[in-house]
């Protein structure tokens, strides 16, 4: 099953979990491996790639925290059922370099759509305005669905970014969006609860309705810096059961 799995070049300048995670991705998106499927242990595939398990054992992880795979403990690791868009958009953004490199995407990400914000406060038309009520009104009714609730919410971004009237933002913002469902999806389940990322919403959608630009960026300013408070505590959890599990070994 492995044996499509080239060995790694140790003498690269790309870490060595990094190259370990580009080419597992490969392997699964080649089809070696269907959704829902458990993947070869980390043995197996430490041994195909030529590196060591703490290696495999790390680009596994940052799989994981990608929502493409699922470690199911005592079990094995298992591939996701995944979005068939999601995964090349991950490898075009280099998504794979670990927990540092999605925090500078957030923080991106943040000052972009407050520029987007208050651009749509000062070009939105009325179409624009009955989308983005649209989305929020969906996010409303899906708050004890996350699925439902994250797809509405990507969509209320995507909206708001598209009434800026700016096809340079609506584009980068659609594919950082694109990458940031699974994360948004992982804050909303750790958190157990989406009413604060709706409520957050709100004040958004409020000042471009009233074409207050300076309202709606700090709306959407505070609302992502929210969000990337509860991210980053979702993944300081993630990380501190997975040294309780390596302790437990």
């Amino acid at each position: 099953m492995t044996s499509q799995l080239p060995r790694i070049d140790l003498s690269g300048r790309e870490a060595l979990p990094s190259q370990v995670a580009r080419r597992l991705l490969d392997y699964v998106l080649a089809g070696h491996v269907r959704p829902g499927a458990k993947m070869p242990s980390e043995r197996q595939l430490a041994e195909a790639l030529g590196v060591g398990r703490s290696v495999v054992r790390e680009a596994l992880k940052s799989l994981g925290l990608l929502g493409i795979l699922e470690v199911r403990q005592g079990d094995g690791t298992y591939l996701k059922r995944v979005e068939s868009e999601l995964l090349p958009k991950v490898i075009e953004w280099g998504l794979l370099l670990g927990e540092r490199r999605t925090l500078d995407l957030v923080e991106a990400r943040q000052h972009l759509e407050s520029i987007a914000a208050r651009l749509a406060a000062e070009r939105r038309d009325d179409e624009d305005l009955v989308v983005i009520k649209r989305h929020l009104d969906a996010m409303e009714l899906a708050r004890g669905d996350a699925s439902a609730f994250v797809a509405a919410d990507v969509a209320f971004h995507l909206a708001v970014t598209r009434a800026a009237k700016n096809t340079v933002f609506s584009d980068v913002l659609s594919n950082i969006q694109s990458l940031l469902q699974v994360w948004i999806n992982r804050v909303i389940e750790a958190a157990g609860d989406s009413q604060p990322s709706f409520a957050e919403h709100v004040p958004i959608y409020q000042a471009v309705l009233d074409r207050d630009p300076l309202a709606a960026a700090a709306a959407m300013q505070a609302h992502l810096t929210a969000a990337q408070a509860r991210l980053a505590r979702a993944l300081a959890e993630a990380a501190s059961k997975d040294q309780a599990i390596e302790l437990d070994r």
